[in-house]
């Protein structure tokens, strides 16, 4: 059968980061005479290069080529390619690792689709990713209809023949930005680009020492003289006007203007900083007509037009004021509606922990930075808008895998609010909105995976694109609508639950932590009624009647019987949550104390997980029954695990960062 994949690995002095790598190769849902990995040795000299050889003796879908270091990717990413022998070619970093079923995903999707270029799903562990480019399936999609010219790192699937039919390969050498002048003219000449955004293809990891070339401090000089470059190729492969004056905004957006404003800037050392603004002012001079910065946010035209002006002084007058800009997000509701979570909240910007402010004038809306006279008049000078388009506001909720950092955007609706005061120019900007987490769609419309969820807001606003937190600071009604609920077939408990110790919101999905035992610990013996043979008692868990009768098992232990006995109980819906109410079964010996645990289901297992109650029921000598504490256990036996005894909520055993995803990947996350 012919190679359907070749994925191209570029490798130098991994150390273990490279195992990651290799793991996620080797357990590719692809057949292995359907891909093959080609491992480019580039002269490592740590114990890379044997391990590779052993991998390559082991398995024979794995190849390593061995070569001199030539100082960066480019080489080996083309000697990879020259030696490939798949249909399309995926290049992937030896730090960086792949979703189980990536490279049979995006191969079935490129074929359906025609194209010459695939984009799956990238997650960042530490490390930016595109945002807005995931946010749909994009099948058909070019630099005019989608926002490609965000992703310009090399992590994607190309169809050999384009690739060799065009002569399109890296350029080698030790060199910054190689990656945007090879992605850049794929994207000009290709045929089709699709782009697979409903499962997670890429995980791009930053590694615990930060030694990922990409976070090193550049030298000014070469890197924007390597930037050039993929203007060229921008300038060659397109006609002047709107379409290249926006990819030529990528560039002075993202490694021009960003790279000068807030803490990024005030971070660096001054002679650096001055070197930096240096070589920035001189491609911005050099190469972009006013049509660039035009298209801006009008903060971002502020930047760029000092940057022109040369006043640097200003650039940083400007970025302190930034630096003290934040978002800030009260929870104000909670609960459940027909199997899906609805969290209302309000959202917006501060500066130094006090409220962004605007102002109007000249019946227009505008920034108000509290910068100097002569800043202020020098930005008049120049003529750039101070414009504020408080009207194209807007905040997203965003749900992230705490452990592999995969995010997806959820619904949300919102209102913009205008908080004035009587006879102040001045007025706040408020976002209130309310999200739908619906746990079985949640991922791009497939289920979420087991794991922490955690909840973020994000609000984009006058140039502004900021991220936080939700939940520590929330109205006092939202800790009583704060309930799990059951969801999924099989069934599994989603809980919300806050962190410790901020108090952020977070999701437990399918009993990944204890949390659920410490809500239930919360129990008393006058919780629970014995009413003619049946219990009783509260639990925090919403119903939902359409999904008709749901059930929680109960298991009664007891010193020194013989074995537990089972009850399945039903929930009903409650004012506080619902209420079990189960059959009390045969078999409970008089004379006992017997403690009860709650099964609560669970689909990873695929049998219940026991939640010690710290309630029992007492049978007496005579057959009554009360509630009463549970029993301790006896003195010289261990003491049962209990989870609920822990002061916070633990996930469970760790596994390695790897293994914990393929299990993720194999029960569904992500598609």
């Amino acid at each position: 059968m012919s190679v359907k994949v070749s994925v191209v690995i570029p490798v130098y002095n991994p150390g273990e980061y490279i195992e990651d790598c290799i793991s996620a190769l080797l357990r590719q849902s692809l057949p292995d005479d359907e891909y093959e990995a080609i491992f480019v040795d580039d002269g490592s000299t740590d114990a890379t290069p044997a391990r590779l050889d052993e991998l390559a003796a082991a398995h024979p879908h794995m190849h390593v080529i061995h070569q001199e270091s030539s100082g960066w990717s480019g080489k080996p990413r083309n000697v990879g390619t020259a030696a490939a022998k798949g249909e399309f070619v995926m290049y992937v970093d030896n730090d960086d690792w792949l979703g189980d079923e990536a490279l049979e995903r995006m191969y079935d999707y490129g074929v359906e689709n025609g194209a010459d270029v695939v984009i799956g799903k990238m997650a960042g562990k530490g490390r930016p990713v595109p945002v807005e480019l995931f946010r749909v399936n994009r099948p058909r999609a070019d630099v005019s209809n989608a926002p490609l010219i965000d992703s310009l790192t090399p992590h994607k699937m190309f169809r050999r023949e384009f690739l060799e039919s065009k002569g399109i390969k890296f350029r080698e050498g030790r060199r910054r930005l190689e990656d945007h002048v090879f992605v850049v003219e794929t994207y000009l000449r290709a045929a089709n680009i699709s782009v697979l955004s409903d499962y997670l293809c890429y995980y791009h990891i930053k590694r615990d020492d930060a030694s990922n070339a990409g976070f090193q401090r550049f030298d000014p000089v070469g890197y924007y003289g390597n930037l050039r470059e993929a203007l060229d190729i921008v300038e060659k492969y397109t006609e002047p006007g709107k379409l290249r004056d926006g990819l030529y905004r990528r560039w002075l957006r993202n490694e021009m203007v960003e790279r000068l404003r807030g803490k990024r800037l005030l971070s660096l050392p001054e002679d650096y900083r001055a070197e930096l603004f240096r070589e920035i002012r001189g491609v911005v001079t050099e190469r972009f007509g006013p049509g660039v910065a035009a298209g801006m946010q009008p903060t971002q035209q502020v930047v760029a037009a000092l940057v022109r002006d040369d006043r640097l002084g200003d650039v940083e007058e400007l970025a302190r004021w930034e630096s003290g800009i934040k978002p800030t997000g009260r929870l104000e509701s909670l609960g459940w509606d027909g199997g899906s979570l609805k969290v209302g909240f309000t959202a917006e910007y501060q500066v130094f922990d006090e409220p962004m402010t605007f102002r109007t004038a000249g019946g227009e809306d505008l920034l108000d930075p509290p910068l100097a006279e002569e800043t202020l008049a020098t930005i008049a000078r120049l003529g750039v808008s101070t414009q504020a388009p408080v009207e194209k506001s807007k905040v997203d909720l965003v749900v992230r895998e705490r452990s592999t950092a995969a995010e997806f955007f959820q619904p949300v609706e919102f209102t913009r609010e205008r908080i004035e005061a009587a006879g102040d120019p001045t007025f706040r900007q408020e976002l209130r909105a309310e999200a739908t987490i619906d746990p079985e769609t949640a991922a791009n419309g497939a289920p979420l995976g087991d794991g922490i969820w955690d909840i973020l807001f994000r609000i984009s606003s006058c140039g502004w694109t900021k991220e936080a937190r939700l939940g520590s600071v929330r109205a006092d009604q939202v800790e009583a609508e704060r309930l799990g609920a059951l969801s999924g077939s099989p069934r599994r408990v989603v809980l919300p639950y806050w962190t410790e110790p901020h108090g952020n919101l977070s999701l437990d999905v399918d009993l990944a932590t204890s949390r659920i035992d410490r809500d239930v610990r919360a129990l008393a013996p006058e919780d629970v009624l014995i009413d003619g043979g049946r219990v009783e008692l509260p639990l925090p868990l919403a119903v939902d009647p359409s999904s008709g009768t749901e059930t929680v098992a109960l298991r009664f232990k007891a010193e020194g019987a013989p074995e537990a006995v089972h009850s399945n109980g039903t929930l009903s819906k409650d004012p506080k949550g619902a209420v079990l109410t189960a059959e009390l079964p045969g078999g409970l010996l008089p004379g006992h104390t017997w403690n009860m645990a709650l099964g609560f289901p669970s689909a990873r297992r695929g049998k219940p997980r026991w939640t010690p109650l710290p309630t029992a029921l007492v049978v007496a000598a005579d057959g009554t029954i009360a509630a009463g504490a549970a029993a301790a256990p006896s003195a010289g036996r261990p003491a049962a695990k209990n989870p609920a005894a822990k002061k916070s909520a633990s996930p469970r055993k760790k596994r390695s960062f790897p293994a914990r995803v393929a299990g993720q990947l194999k029960r569904g996350l992500f598609g």
